[in-house]
């Protein structure tokens, strides 16, 4: 009897040390979900490429409106911003991306897409949400609505983002340079969060310090001397030049960088020619160039420059005829999830959703843009989270050799709703509420 009372007593002190809300959030989630489900659909069959995020951005913006939010629209191209005000506090910044991508959906769901729109070269392609943007908008939605409710339980100011042009690596840039931090309260910190195809729907996880990493693409256009294929020694060949170049970049990484950094450097394609026999003026490689720091970008970038001019020059091209690096505006820095901030929302969520939901998670080369929002002068303390999407049992399988899960961007990429949104929302709402709990 008396360890009985004993227990009793310490599950009382146990609960008076968890957060209030918890029980009720998990609750208020559930009931909310067959909203945000219908609202999933919606977008899920309704997506939109980069830049033509109109009437995406106009849902999400009358989803934000009706809960209780000032919205901005067509704030950097189609982007919007969404404020609430709730007293004296710190301000955090919460962003979704809204984007998808030029990819013919094969997932098998029963709400597919069928979209088909003008991709920027000029050609029809079929459009779906292949990169999960279609949850994030679902958990920014469902955060926003929990937070109006909650509002006796917080203080300060909550900025939801809604993005444009992610896939592009463009619509950070372009909301920072129509003066996001000076049309609107500055933020103390920036979360956010981004589906994951090898994390079972469930759980959050965590990359302290580097979790995407830097990149770069970049042109490189060969100079040669063209002629008949029969009268090699006539020309200057750049598909011979072009192939050096390949072979030589290969050693920036594995030899010009320590071991303990990470660096990638691709040739995506090579392009030169179009007949048998016909050596052609020129050839073009396309380059993608990933990496975490800024110092080993900078010496990858430089790199890169001065080997395809030395194999250049190793060929007895004059200077007229050296090639031409270009490095294109697509730039998307690294994203550096801040140690302390990572730390402290581990322990807000795992109170919410349980320690073995919370997991850490290893720093992938993808990019994203979420990045620039933290690296504006003063730095913001910033952390991008990564939301397991797909099911257990579809995880295990495919480590017992059975079918491979598909990757983002795939055409078969389909999260598993349910779970990922209501984990999304918890998790998203938890993390808030501690950031800004009274």
């Amino acid at each position: 009897m008396r360890k009985s009372i004993g227990a009793t007593i310490l599950a009382a002190l146990l609960s008076l040390s968890a957060p209030a809300y918890a029980s009720d959030l998990q609750k208020s989630v559930a009931q909310d979900y067959p909203y945000l489900f219908s609202l999933y659909k919606h977008l899920h069959t309704h997506p939109e490429l980069s830049f033509k995020e109109v009437e995406t951005a106009k849902r999400i913006g009358d989803e934000l409106e009706l809960a209780g939010f000032e919205v901005t629209r067509q704030f950097g191209g189609e982007g919007l911003v969404a404020v609430m005000k709730n007293g004296e506090g710190p301000t955090l910044l919460i962003r979704a991306d809204m984007d998808a991508l030029p990819v013919p959906e094969q997932t098998g769901v029963p709400y597919p897409s069928t979209v088909k729109s003008i991709e920027q070269t000029g050609q029809e392609v079929s459009v779906m949400h292949a990169c999960g943007h279609d949850v994030h908008m679902s958990v920014l939605v469902g955060t926003a609505r929990r937070m109006e409710a909650l509002r006796d339980q917080w203080r300060g100011t909550l900025i939801l983002i809604g993005q444009p042009a992610e896939e592009r690596g463009a619509g950070a840039k372009l909301m920072l340079n129509a003066g996001l931090f000076e049309k609107f309260p500055r933020p103390d910190f920036n979360l956010a969060l981004h589906v994951s195809p090898t994390l079972a729907a469930g759980k959050m996880g965590f990359v302290s310090g580097y979790g995407f990493a830097n990149v770069d693409s970049v042109d490189i256009f060969v100079k040669g001397v063209g002629g008949h294929g029969a009268y090699p020694h006539m020309t200057k060949d750049p598909v011979v030049l072009a192939s050096q170049i390949v072979l030589a970049l290969q050693t920036l990484v594995s030899r010009e960088i320590s071991p303990l950094d990470s660096g990638v450097v691709t040739v995506g394609a090579f392009n030169a020619g179009a007949k048998h026999n016909v050596i052609s003026d020129g050839a073009h490689l396309q380059l993608t160039v990933r990496t975490y720091s800024d110092e080993v970008r900078t010496h990858l970038l430089d790199g890169i420059k001065r080997i395809a001019e030395g194999q250049a020059k190793s060929f007895g091209m004059p200077e007229s005829h050296m090639p031409e690096v270009k490095l294109k505006d697509e730039y998307t820095p690294s994203l550096y999830n801040n140690p302390d901030l990572t730390a402290r929302m581990k322990q807000a969520i795992s109170g919410e959703i349980g320690d073995a939901n919370v997991v850490d998670e290893n720093p992938v080369m993808g990019g994203e843009d979420f990045a620039r929002y933290g690296r504006q002068d003063p730095k913001i303390p910033s952390l991008m989270m990564r939301l397991g999407s797909v099911s257990a049992e579809k995880i295990e399988a495919a480590q017992n050799g059975g079918p491979a899960l598909p990757s983002l961007h795939s055409s078969r990429y389909a999260p598993l709703p349910e779970p990922t949104i209501k984990t999304g929302v918890a998790s998203m709402t938890a993390a808030a509420l501690d950031i800004l709990g009274k």
